[in-house]
């Protein structure tokens, strides 16, 4: 692209589509539109948010849960983004299925994936495949009412494994451990409520590999732990193991220094015996157990029915290592929460060692390691699935910064006009959604749970519920499509 050319003025904007709206993708947009060269006037943009799901936020509305304190304010702010009109959202249109990596070239001068990371990533133990054994991210999704999962989720298990100790993993616990009527103050979907009501767990455990000092959750997710009502913790003295990087790390973190803080006081506070716990659940914290194998027995073939787990010490550096001492739990269910993984986009390049998008900073990069020219990435598909929202913020603005910095050179679009693009989906039959649909979707689930508690509660239990999340897609789509409709 040429300095001749008028692509970026008042007359023909750059036009820029960010394919994925969670916080990735409103980030890396917000910060274009509030970037210097457009401030100043020198730049002009318009930018086309897309995303496979009808509702907009990504995993902030699909992967976190309903219970997190975090996630309204998460939310208030991505709503003021797109609230404010300079960013068109385009709900329910699947990139590699609605439209391809060709459309968006010949519709938009460069294009940003932030399209995150959904699925679990793999635990490649004996029996991992046996029923019972699930991934978290999966569980997650059903809770959240995930438009393109089943409805039911088998809970039936009374002694629960999550393998894990990051904070997906105390999302799993705290939820399958918690009683289904404390949720109700949640965006909980009915079918959710009815699942866990039905629940029989009476024990839930996690295990991590290393210590307590190499956590990888935060203390919010680990104080959330002790909000939960009639579920009793339980920690073990044997598992509290501290080496040499263990002290540096709690005398150099204090986040560290907090987790650690909170597990001693916890299980110093224990009674020696456990008989005098009264709770109807436990949720128990297992540290230096590495998993072994998920195996059945003769009365329940193919179904779990227990995990083997070898002990292990730390090395000194806050490494694990085997000790070869072997624990058995017996156990029903086992989910595993070892982190996301990315998944491969049509016509892209992708690494699937490492589940993202080769890049440079957030230049998309060809098999042979050349930057793609108007192609970038941002967020979990650009650097995997780590790093908390601060992280994305800044991940974000790296990448935005090499986009402009690439303006004079990118592949013009044949076809700018910000109509073409609604006219190519509408003759495609793409019963796309746009943000003032999400308004209308939301309203509509505010309303939701307005109604249930003038009804004098839900499900028998008199609780205020600010909403009730709708989840069947065509739902979605309907209320959607039919409020902007009403509204014309």
């Amino acid at each position: 692209m040429s300095s001749s050319t008028s692509v970026g003025s008042a007359e023909r904007p750059l036009r820029v589509a960010v394919v994925g709206s969670g916080p990735a993708g409103v980030y890396a947009a917000d910060i274009l539109t509030k970037s210097e060269a457009v401030k100043s006037g020198e730049l002009t943009v318009s930018i086309d948010l897309f995303d496979r799901y009808p509702a907009p936020y990504g995993l902030i509305r699909y992967g976190v849960a309903p219970d997190h304190p975090r996630i309204k304010g998460i939310v208030n702010a991505l709503h003021k983004v797109l609230d404010r009109g300079d960013i068109r959202f385009f709900g329910n249109v699947d990139y590699g299925t609605d439209i391809s990596i060709e459309d968006l070239r010949t519709h938009y001068d460069a294009v940003i994936f932030a399209t995150g990371a959904i699925k679990d990533a793999d635990l490649n133990i004996p029996g991992i495949e046996l029923d019972g054994s699930y991934g978290g991210a999966d569980f997650v999704s059903w809770y959240d009412g995930h438009p393109d999962v089943a409805r039911e989720w088998p809970l039936d298990a009374k002694e629960i494994a999550v393998i894990g100790n990051g904070n997906v993993a105390l999302d799993v616990a705290r939820v399958l451990s918690k009683h289904a009527d404390d949720l109700l103050v949640s965006e909980i979907p009915d079918n959710v409520y009815a699942g866990l009501k039905n629940s029989p767990v009476t024990d839930v455990h996690v295990f991590g590999r290393r210590g307590p000092a190499q956590v990888k959750f935060t203390p919010l997710e680990l104080r959330e732990l002790s909000h939960s009502k009639d579920v009793d913790i339980i920690l073990y003295a044997e598992d509290f193991e501290f080496d040499e990087e263990s002290d540096r790390q709690i005398q150099s973190n204090n986040q560290t220094k907090t987790m650690v803080g909170t597990l001693t006081n916890w299980i110093a506070e224990q009674p020696e015996d456990l008989s005098e716990l009264t709770a109807s659940r436990r949720l128990h914290l297992h540290f230096l157990h590495s998993p072994v194998e998920i195996y059945d027995d003769a009365a329940t073939p193919g179904k779990v029915a227990g995990m083997k787990f070898e002990r292990t010490e730390l090395d000194g550096t806050g490494n694990a290592r085997g000790t070869g001492e072997f624990v058995d739990y017996p156990v029903q269910a086992v989910y595993r929460s070892i982190g996301y993984f990315g998944s491969a986009l049509p016509e892209i390049e992708f690494d699937h060692k490492k589940g993202v998008v080769p890049n440079d900073g957030g230049r998309v990069l060809d098999a042979a390691g050349t930057h793609v020219p108007g192609i970038y990435a941002t967020g979990w598909i650009k650097r995997g699935p780590v790093g908390l929202i601060g992280h994305t913020k800044g991940d974000a603005l790296e990448t935005v910064t090499y986009l402009l910095e690439d303006r004079e050179n990118l592949p013009v679009a044949a076809v700018p006009e910000a109509d073409a693009v609604v006219d190519l989906l509408d003759a495609r039959g793409v019963k796309f959604t746009s943000w003032e649909g999400w308004l209308a979707l939301d309203a509509h689930e505010l309303a939701l749970g307005a109604a249930a508690t003038e009804a004098g509660g839900s499900h028998g239990v008199e609780v205020k519920r600010e909403r009730i999340k709708v989840v069947p897609r065509e739902d979605m789509v309907a209320i959607s499509r039919d409020g902007v409709a009403a509204n014309v």
